[in-house]
């Protein structure tokens, strides 16, 4: 029973906090209603045009402003109060989210309503998500920060499981309209949580100051420091190639077993399922660096490389519960290992990079995967995200023998 015990005490350190326990039930509401449109969104995509490369094309339109902009996300970041940025941000993404709510209730959505709100959306995304990353610190300070990072991917990966399975019973009793007007709704309570912390108790990052060339410096920055630099490159090939299940996974559901969104709601779902047992495992036992990022993203690979050939949808739906594991285990293992190893008044720069890298690449690998999957089927599309992950730990070995053959000073972060 003690040894039971210690193991849910670190499991769950973070929830200590009434502060990160505060922000992270806000969380928990909107995430739910950012997986369900999510879902609403990929599927309306699909019945407008039936057309995965379409499908890709929105995700790049949402995700071109972070690889262009993300960076300077960062900057603003480090100058600013993170938690009065994420509330004026949040509460924008909501009013997007309305208004695509309600331009499909009112069926007067068009395809190009969708593309603008996508751009708008990533614009939005490209100062919120540096700002949101880097206040993880501020929140739980760097003793609780590993934990506290796999705990909100642990929350991410139920919201997976559970937004989309709510997502398919709205879209059946009430159109995919309402699952847009809910999410508007859900950011409600992220503005809510924020605006009711403590901010006495925040273990705030010192802002830092105007000055010309900051953007310049960060990129500096991050190539003199290997425990940057790796784990930021490692993320980028995984982000753009392997991360692509919105364009893969409709496919795989409607294309290859012809099975409707059902199929795609329950394939989500057991991601998610797998993401929650992978979460609390790195949470528990999790480490950081780049050596369990090199096993993490060799095993990733060889998990969709498994799941590509899987001969049913169950079998296929079984294997995703894995590759969810091992997929969340790869960003939260890059997340803190970053955040551990970066200077407070570089943090959300370096965090703005590990945005662009996984969520602005994007803008990259979702028209490829879409092309990939037109061509050749929705197992294509895993089979690209398999070999993505296996070169980027061979790029994570070369590096690491580069740098055993060339002596350095000591790591901030060690694997």
């Amino acid at each position: 029973m003690t040894m039971l015990a210690d193991i849910r005490g670190q499991t769950f350190a973070a929830l200590r906090g009434p502060n990160f326990r505060l922000y992270i039930s806000g969380q928990a509401v909107s995430l739910i209603g950012t997986w369900m449109q999510t879902v609403a969104q990929s599927w309306l995509v699909l019945q407008l045009t039936g057309s995965a490369t379409a499908i890709g094309i929105v995700l790049a339109l949402q995700t071109v402003p972070m690889l262009l902009l993300g960076p300077y996300g960062g900057v603003v970041a480090d100058r600013s109060d993170k938690r009065r940025l994420m509330i004026g941000l949040q509460t924008l993404m909501g009013v997007q989210a309305l208004i695509l709510g309600l331009l499909v209730v009112t069926d007067t959505i068009a395809l190009w309503h969708v593309y603008v709100l996508a751009v708008a959306l990533g614009l939005n995304q490209c100062f919120e998500n540096p700002a949101r990353q880097s206040f993880m610190l501020e929140l739980v300070g760097p003793e609780d920060l590993r934990n506290a990072v796999s705990l909100q991917s642990v929350l991410a990966s139920c919201s997976r499981m559970i937004g989309p399975a709510v997502a398919g019973l709205v879209i059946a009793a009430g159109g995919l309209g309402v699952c847009f007007l809910l999410n508007a709704a859900s950011f409600v309570a992220v503005v809510t949580s924020l605006l009711r912390l403590d901010v006495s108790r925040l273990q705030r990052s010192p802002a830092a100051a105007r000055a010309k060339g900051q953007l310049r410096e960060g990129f500096a920055y991050v190539r003199s420091t290997p425990d940057l630099a790796v784990p930021l490159s490692m993320m980028a090939l995984v982000g753009c190639l392997a991360f692509e299940f919105q364009v893969v996974l409709p496919v795989l559901a409607d294309h290859t077993f012809a099975a409707g969104a059902g199929a795609y709601g329950f394939l989500t779902a057991a991601m998610g399922a797998g993401s929650v047992v992978g979460g609390l495992a790195v949470a528990t036992w999790g480490r950081t660096g780049t050596r369990p990022l090199i096993l993490t993203s060799l095993a990733f690979g060889l998990a969709m490389a498994v799941a590509a050939a899987a001969p049913n949808l169950t079998t296929l739906i079984v294997l995703m519960v894995l590759v969810g594991a091992l997929s969340v285990t790869f960003t939260s293992t890059t997340n803190s290992s970053l955040q551990l190893a970066s200077a407070p008044t570089m943090r959300g720069r370096v965090m703005a990079l590990w945005s662009v890298a996984f969520l602005g690449s994007t803008a990259i690998g979702g028209p490829i995967a879409g092309w990939v999957c037109e061509q050749w089927g929705g197992r294509a599309g895993l089979l690209l995200g398999a070999v993505a992950c296996l070169v980027a730990a061979a790029m994570g070995v070369v590096a690491l023998r580069r740098r055993t053959a060339t002596p350095a000073e000591p790591a901030a972060v060690t694997g």
